[in-house]
């Protein structure tokens, strides 16, 4: 049997010769290339997997139990098959506290022993200790209503029909989120103590909750189990407020910008890939002459490959790990300290990504170079493959990969096939204005570099589109970067209110405001707030007064189409009239008038359909009037400033019973202003933001530093490719500037038309770039992160000119090397 020419023994000599080849400069760019898709993919699914598993844990936490169902009428829990999951029950209604000094309409919370299944409840006794479960007997108060009803713990309390002995107070509750506008002050009891306080009498309105803790299946059996009453619905993590929306903004970013991390690591690995293959065409053709197999010259060829991919997950995987880091270490102190496992699940993906994309990135090339004739070793021309070569199958593995990778993730689908487009049409632009270019008079060496531009029409198209691509993408994942920070610094300036005070009575509303002005505290303007609903659009009903009056059953219930798409029609909403509209609402529709009309929030108009001059009805008290729509209104409902569905004119709602609201900000010295507010108005109810404004803001800072870590490895990506185009670019000129030196060019002269050229090439990439990311910012803004877009001029000028420097940087030391033997 016949032996290759070159022993398998000398296997040691081909792996410390490709080791060679990467150390020397030949395989280091695929490596790094290889490296960087591990990294980001890696770094990227551990970060998500992390902050997905704590979404959910929190979500669920805010639930208290995995999954609840809220119920306007009791249910039976027997009839259900519960094994293996851990239920609970909570009623809650409103009724009256009395003490010896005062009384207050306070919302109960009457739960079992269980309750909570998931989170913290935290409930301080008189000896300070600490509570987690309420049990029977026991009446817990929210913190508010020792000052509205000047109690104190152990001290007798009336609550409804009955007596309690107040136990402590509620430090913590998982199921309480800030409302300044309609949450009652809360009370806990225990479900056996309902009916000891009289809890339950015909027409009392009660909502109830069963709690659900089990497996995800276990849950699902349960729902299977279950019919859903229109009185009735499933929370999950899902619809519990999981995060914050410039979090979701966040999410987005670095889903899109990992995409294009990705794509530009994998156009460097193509690029690389061909490169390293056009420079081994000689070497194959070589060892074809000396008898090598093709079997042999595959086997030689993936050995280097599998110690490039060796040295690739090593460095890879280390990157990742440390970016991962780089990532989440300025979200640590948000973060628990028992951070969910990542599991193998980031491994396994940046391990396949990797695969999958390389199979084409080198199989195609490889082939090509296994192919290459014998001849070569004479004259360097590389054998082309069959047009329809199974070769070119392999292509199937990467779109796999990206179909399920992005899997439904629209909006970078969206985005990838916009900019594929827009490529394809700015490369077209770019040919058209080479040709203009044709017309100006600048010089020999401009209409020889012209010239050359226009002969190889195919490969100069490809090197402007690709260097188009990659400056576009780097300002794509700048200018987004920075678009988020500045709507998150709008939305939370340094000087937003961080103080609401509710419930001021009309007689002391002026008196208030006063006091506030004569400190000099910075203010909102006064806001009167009345509860109610709204119960038609153009004579459309959603339930009757008489419903409204008896239950929300009766209103859910009869609201067939609308209150099942919004739950603003599920609950009363706060009202408000003004001479002016807010001058932090941005009217976007229509005019505000002074009579019989109301401007409605966009969000809710687009929900419910509502539209300038439509005729709505509400109702306040049981008492219906209307009102016709005469404006549209944007609201910032994140900048922690009073804001409103709906705002009526004054003679709409003027009549009505309305307490007054107003935000402010206060600084740490000023701490005593709020003491001496409590004190001169006790009747007002004073909500003291500071400790969570600082939390968000600290939180924006956090989150920002994460897309700059980002944002950076994306500029390095994009760099890397600029850098891998240009350095080929340059090196295919060889031969044409050793025939250009052999008809008697100067090295002067062969300088100016390689600078001419490849700076005719930066200047209408910097050009067409920063016209194409100005419309995938837009348009990525407005419909991706449903943000105002501004025009950003700066980069019109400041993109050109980095493409020239980049240029200028990268192609100075090739082009004195390729000029170095004309000396």
């Amino acid at each position: 049997m016949q032996s290759d020419p070159l022993s398998m023994k000398k296997r040691p000599f081909f792996l410390r010769w490709a080791w060679r080849e990467i150390r020397q400069g030949q395989l280091w760019l695929v490596t790094l290339a290889l490296s960087l898709i591990i990294a980001c993919v890696f770094a990227l699914s551990a970060l998500v997997s992390r902050v997905e598993g704590i979404i959910v844990s929190q979500g669920r936490s805010a639930l208290a139990a995995d999954m609840v169902l809220q119920s306007s009428q009791a249910v039976d829990l027997k009839r259900l098959s519960t094994n293996n999951v851990i239920t609970s029950q909570q009623t809650s209604f409103g009724t009256m506290a009395f003490s010896d000094n005062g009384m207050q309409l306070v919302s109960v919370k009457a739960v079992d022993a269980q309750f909570p299944l998931r989170g913290d409840l935290r409930l301080q006794a008189a000896d300070k200790s600490m509570q987690h479960h309420v049990k029977p007997g026991d009446l817990w108060l929210s913190e508010r209503l020792f000052s509205l009803l000047d109690v104190n713990v152990g001290d007798t309390l009336m609550l409804g029909d009955g007596e309690l002995t107040i136990s402590g107070r509620i430090l913590e509750d998982p199921e309480l989120s800030f409302n300044p506008f309609s949450q009652m002050p809360a009370v806990l009891i225990n479900n056996q103590d309902i009916e000891a306080i009289g809890g339950i009498q015909e027409g009392s309105r009660l909502s109830y909750r069963y709690y659900f803790s089990g497996s995800d299946s276990a849950l699902a059996d349960i729902r299977k189990q279950f019919s859903l009453t229109p009185s009735q619905r499933w929370l999950t993590e899902n619809d519990a407020g999981r995060s914050g929306d410039f979090i979701e903004r966040a999410r987005q970013y670095l889903s899109l910008t990992l995409v294009l991390v990705v794509l530009m690591a994998s156009a460097t690995l193509v690029l690389t890939c061909q490169h390293y293959t056009s420079t081994r065409i000689t070497s194959v053709a070589m060892m074809k002459s000396l008898g090598a197999s093709r079997r042999f010259l595959w086997r030689w060829l993936l050995q280097q490959i599998a110690v490039v991919f060796s040295v690739a997950i090593g460095v890879g995987l280390i990157l990742g790990f440390w970016l991962e880091w780089l990532l989440r270490y300025p979200l640590q102190q948000l973060l628990p300290d028992e951070l969910p496992s990542i599991g193998f699940a980031p491994l396994v993906i940046s391990l396949l990504l990797a695969l999958f994309i390389s199979l084409p990135a080198l199989g195609i090339p490889l082939s090509r170079l296994v192919n290459a004739s014998a001849m070569n070793t004479v004259q360097a021309t590389q054998a082309p493959t069959a047009k329809f070569s199974p070769v070119w199958l392999l292509l199937i593995f990467p779109v796999l990969a990206a179909v399920a990778w992005i899997g439904t993730n629209l909006f970078v689908w969206l985005t990838l096939l916009g900019m594929v487009v827009l490529l394809v049409l700015l490369a077209l632009i770019g040919i058209a204005a080479i040709a203009l270019l044709k017309k100006i008079k600048f010089g020999s060496a401009y209409a020889l570099a012209l010239s050359r531009v226009n002969r190889s029409k195919a490969k100069t198209a490809t090197q402007l589109a690709a260097l188009t691509c990659s400056l576009m993408l780097l300002a794509v994942i700048g200018l987004l970067r920075n678009e988020l920070l500045a709507d998150w610094k709008n939305t939370l300036p340094a000087d937003a209110p961080n103080v609401f005070a509710i419930n001021i009575a009309p007689e002391q509303q002026q008196a208030y405001l006063d006091y506030l002005d004569a400190n000099q505290l910075a203010r909102s303007d006064g806001y009167p707030v009345t509860r109610g609903r709204l119960v038609a659009i153009n004579e459309q009903r959603f339930y009757s007064t008489e419903d409204e009056s008896q239950s929300d059953t009766l209103a859910e219930m009869s609201s067939n189409t609308h209150s099942d798409r919004d739950p603003a029609l599920r609950r009363e909403l706060n009202f408000t009239w003004a001479e002016t509209l807010p001058s932090h609402n941005d009217v976007i529709a229509g005019k505000w008038g002074d009579s019989s009309g109301v401007s409605v929030e966009s969000g809710i108009a687009k929900r419910l359909n509502i539209n300038l001059g439509d005729k709505l009805a509400f109702t306040v008290g049981g008492l219906e009037f209307n009102a016709t729509v005469n404006s549209v209104r944007d609201v910032e409902w994140r900048n922690m400033k009073p804001n409103f569905y709906f705002i009526f004119t004054p003679d709409v709602l003027q009549l009505f019973p309305a307490t007054w609201l107003v935000s402010f900000r206060i600084n740490d010295q000023q701490s005593d202003l709020l003491n001496t507010l409590a004190s001169n108005y006790p009747t007002v109810s004073v909500l003291d933001l500071r400790m969570m404004a600082t939390r968000i803001q600290g939180l924006l800072t956090q989150v920002s530093w994460s897309l700059t870590v980002l944002a950076g490895l994306g500029v390095l990506s994009g760099l890397l490719l600029i850098m891998t185009l240009l350095r080929l670019s340059i090196s295919e000129r060889q031969t044409e500037i050793q025939l250009y030196r052999t008809l008697g060019a100067s090295r002067k002269r062969i300088a100016a038309t390689l600078w001419c050229e490849y700076g005719i090439i930066a200047l209408l990439a910097g050009t067409i770039a920063s016209v194409g990311a100005e419309f995938v910012v837009g348009l990525l803004v407005v419909k991706g992160f449903e943000l105002p877009f501004t025009l950003h001029p700066f980069m019109w000028l400041g993109l050109p000119v980095l493409a020239i420097g980049l240029v200028y940087l990268v192609s100075r030391s090739q082009i004195k090397k390729l000029l170095l033997p004309l000396r």
